[in-house]
């Protein structure tokens, strides 16, 4: 899976967007949803992760203002659902860093 970066539409090379992703991970693990603060850190406007044919993309500008953190969209995605994000296994929105609750068991399953 390769790392990439993207700023202001124009992809870091391979090696400093490793090292791109390393920050914003570190960052993130410390500083939990703080997308502006890791872009500021970064002498950035905004950061934020999208899916570009199923692999993580960290998008960043230095003009675009910094949207709320939500789960990565899926770019080119058509229509609202693509524009809501990830869902969850009963359709249901997820919220980044939670996992979706399982299914309850049918009155028939748990006869069983």
């Amino acid at each position: 899976m390769s790392l990439r970066v993207v700023v202001d539409g124009t992809p870091l090379a391979d090696e400093p967007a490793r090292a791109f992703w390393a920050r914003f991970s570190a960052w993130m693990e410390e500083h939990r949803g703080d997308l502006g603060g890791f872009a500021r850190a970064e002498g950035l406007a905004s950061v934020h992760p999208e899916l570009h044919e199923g692999e993580p993309v960290l998008i960043a500008s230095r003009t675009a203002g910094q949207a709320a953190y939500v789960a990565a969209r899926m770019a080119g995605a058509r229509g609202a659902r693509g524009a809501r994000g990830a869902r969850g296994a009963r359709g249901a929105p997820t919220v980044a860093g939670t996992t979706p609750r399982p299914a309850r068991e049918t009155s028939s399953k748990r006869r069983g």
